[in-house]
């Protein structure tokens, strides 16, 4: 591509970059508005349900104990009624905080494109927003349907396949647009079942995890380009656990400033469910690390092979990917 062609693809991205800005703002706005509106009313009386959830749980566990007595089956009704209740009051609040958080990031999104601009390597076209849906409905499928739920009072936390996918989108679109990928999977997971108010917590986390990712993988060490084997694999080896070294310490800590400041859920309770975050976080990333790297390493070759491994670093260019392939797998096959 030539040098005035590039150009003028640049002040093209440049001008979508200021609409995507705009755009973006008024999202901010509209959606702080929403979130300020939610928090004073749904949720405030989300809480005074949940209050009365935590005595009915009380008095259920006094009853299975043989502590005192009472109709067990009606009270197991009520608490499965006042769930439901919380759930839907918390829902407005989640939305707005997860919307918010999304307009944010495309908020600095705008601003990069608008100052700096993309280069033309790295121009979406229809593979990558495909494959970015995929990986997104994969995270949510991992997270949705392959859990294990541990209740902690009136909240949960659970074992999952979702950070798999999470770790494996930015393995294979580079950080930012994997990440994204990842963040809206498993928030859509959160948003559609009981995690509902760990939404806006997991979109900015799981964008994260993806960004770490693809900045060791991809910015760092040039991953999509043309390696031998062992590189490759120390690689995705090295990213994929640094991206979930950052899930172990964050999610937990995060988690428990983001209950007390945002939520408003009481110190002890908050501090209670980080513990057990701490070890469902730590399980999840061993899985994580092993899933997608083996995924990843899978995947790789019957991508070229096919014609739809996505180039990540701007210095990749197609031909010279393919000559290089060819060289590299001369020496030592990645397959």
């Amino acid at each position: 591509m030539s040098k005035q062609a590039n150009q003028k693809e640049t002040k093209t991205a440049r001008v979508k970059g200021f609409r995507l800005l705009i755009v973006s703002l008024v999202l901010v706005l509209v959606s702080s508005f929403y979130v300020g509106w939610a928090k004073q009313s749904t949720y405030q009386q989300s809480q005074i349900i949940g209050s009365e959830l935590n005595s009915v749980k009380s008095k259920i566990k006094s009853i299975e104990e043989g502590k005192s007595e009472g109709n067990l089956e009606n009270l197991k009704k009520t608490s499965a009624s006042l769930s439901e209740e919380k759930l839907r009051l918390e829902r407005p609040y989640s939305f707005g905080l997860t919307a918010l958080f999304l307009s944010i990031v495309l908020l600095i999104k705008g601003l990069y494109n608008a100052l700096i601009g993309v280069h033309p390597a790295l121009q979406l076209d229809v593979r990558h927003l495909a494959m970015a849906g995929f990986m997104a409905a994969l995270c949510y499928i991992g997270f949705a349907f392959f859990k294990i739920d541990i209740p902690v009072g009136t909240e949960k936390t659970a074992f999952h396949l979702g950070n798999v996918f999470c770790v494996l989108a930015a393995l294979l679109l580079g950080g930012y647009l994997g990440g994204l990928a990842g963040a809206v999977g498993m928030t859509i997971g959160d948003l559609t079942t009981a995690y509902v108010t760990s939404a806006p917590k997991t979109f900015i986390l799981k964008l994260m995890i993806g960004l770490i990712v693809g900045l060791v993988a991809h910015k760092i060490f040039k991953l999509s380009k043309a390696h031998t084997r062992k590189y490759i694999i120390g690689v995705t080896i090295l990213s994929t656990t640094c991206g979930m070294l950052f899930n172990v310490f964050a999610d937990p800590t995060v988690g428990y400033f983001y209950k007390i400041y945002v939520l408003g859920i009481p110190q002890q309770i908050a501090s209670v469910f980080a513990k057990w975050t701490a070890l469902t976080t730590f399980v999840n990333a061993i899985v994580a690390v092993i899933a997608a790297s083996i995924f990843y390493l899978a995947l790789r070759p019957a991508l070229k092979k096919s014609g739809l491994f996505l180039a990540v670093s701007p210095e990749e260019e197609a031909h010279d990917n393919k000559t290089s392939d060819n060289a590299s797998e001369a020496k030592d096959p990645e397959n």
